[in-house]
């Protein structure tokens, strides 16, 4: 294990793949989305109740982000 941790071209060759790629850009999405949606939503006065509400609208985007995704996936297979 360490040797995969440590081997540099494989790193590299990761790090370019089409798959690395697309998750960190979805991260990028999701997180710009989220501050988006905590200024909208007033995030700073947060109530216990408020704060169940806003990760149950961040799990909805990222189960829609996952599924768009998917059938990105399949459209491209197809």
């Amino acid at each position: 294990m360490r040797y995969l941790a440590n081997n540099e071209q494989l790193i590299q060759r990761m790090a370019d793949s089409y798959p690395m790629r697309r998750a960190a850009q979805l991260v990028v999405s999701l997180m710009y989305r989220t501050k988006s949606l905590a200024r909208e939503q007033g995030l700073h006065e947060m109530t216990p109740e408020r704060f169940k509400s806003f990760i149950s609208m961040f799990k909805n985007n990222v189960k829609q982000e996952l599924e768009g995704v998917k059938k990105e996936l399949k459209d491209k297979k197809n």
